[in-house]
């Protein structure tokens, strides 16, 4: 090993030696409770990259820190149990992903704190004071649903330039979902579409909402929550099956069929998190650390589902593609 690197390696084990040391002589590591909105396989690439962030910043599972992993499997009832596990468990950092289990760890516990990689809105949905200054134990990163419901919509238009009628689909029992479904009526509306809101709160609601779809919509807008992404292979599908182009938050939802996807690069999102989960463990207060918004947006195309649906995507659109699925 070359001395600047040997010095390099020896500087940041350093940097992380007080904490560990000092929780390590209690008996107990720093411990981060990760709280996933849904399953392993959907989130999976996401959790990876944080704790490889984790790693580079000198933080390696089971050496220095530990990591308690709990998946809700999309099911927003096990959030309050999870956060409440975490609190007797004495985690050091909460870290929830989405907006409805930020809000749920935030009423849990006031003490620990809590780094959500993927807020809604947290100004909005009243997470944070501010972005600037979050106050209380909540920071992190925003996704900032309701602000580019424009340009989704934009993008539907190029592929589809005769789009009159378009359906919006959200889970209401998440406060984004509310929000981002009135930012898509009004912006939908401004351009003179007409709307068709699909208000889901369980699975069982998909098929029958989208069955109602026939022959009132031309397009299906699909906003960002845990529970329709759980349930992404029905409803794209539902929509396949209902000859309905559709516009996702998430590349996960293109892999299953869905049409188009654009929004935050979320591995981008979880490896910022990692960030501030250290800065947290290095005695940082959460309420003092600025609420980020995403830099990075990802488009991605389904150019099967496109030649299914009969649609000929525009080339200006697959040339800024980051991702093209066939």
């Amino acid at each position: 090993m070359r001395r600047r690197e040997f010095i390099t390696v020896i500087g940041g084990a350093l940097a992380v030696w007080p904490l560990a040391a000092g929780a390590q002589q209690s008996g107990k590591l720093p411990t981060i409770g990760f709280l996933g909105a849904d399953t392993p396989s959907t989130q999976g690439q996401w959790s990876s990259a944080f704790v490889q962030r984790l790693r580079e910043l000198g933080w390696n599972e089971g050496r220095n820190v530990a990591i308690e992993y709990r998946w809700a499997e999309g099911r927003s009832e096990r959030y309050s149990d999870i956060a409440a596990e975490f609190v007797r468990l004495r985690v050091d950092v909460i870290v929830p992903v989405g907006t409805p289990a930020t809000a749920v760890a935030k009423q849990t516990t006031t003490l620990i704190p809590i780094v959500s990689p993927a807020m809604g809105d947290p100004v909005g949905t009243g997470l944070v004071a501010s972005l600037a200054r979050p106050g209380g134990n909540v920071t992190g990163l925003s996704l900032q649903n309701t602000d580019v419901a424009g340009k989704r919509i934009g993008l539907l238009r190029e592929v589809i330039p005769a789009l009159r009628e378009l359906a919006i689909m959200a889970n209401v029992a998440n406060p984004i979902g509310v929000l981002e479904m009135g930012e898509v009526e009004t912006t939908a509306k401004t351009l003179g579409l007409e709307v068709a809101p699909l208000e889901i709160r369980r699975a069982d609601d998909i098929a029958p909402a989208v069955e109602a779809l026939k022959g009132r919509a031309a397009a299906l807008y699909v906003c960002g929550d845990a529970l329709l992404t759980a349930n992404r292979i029905r409803i794209s599908t539902l929509a396949l099956g209902a000859r309905l182009p559709t516009m996702h938050g998430n590349r996960e939802m293109v892999e299953v069929g869905g049409l188009m996807a654009y929004g935050p690069n979320r591995p981008a999102q979880f490896r910022r998190a990692a960030d501030y989960v250290d800065k947290i463990l290095r005695g940082a207060k959460p309420g003092e650390i600025p609420v980020e918004q995403p830099t990075k947006f990802d488009l991605a195309i389904n150019l099967t589902t496109a030649k299914a649906l009969g649609l000929t995507m525009p080339q200006t659109l697959l040339a800024i593609a980051d991702e093209v699925i066939e």
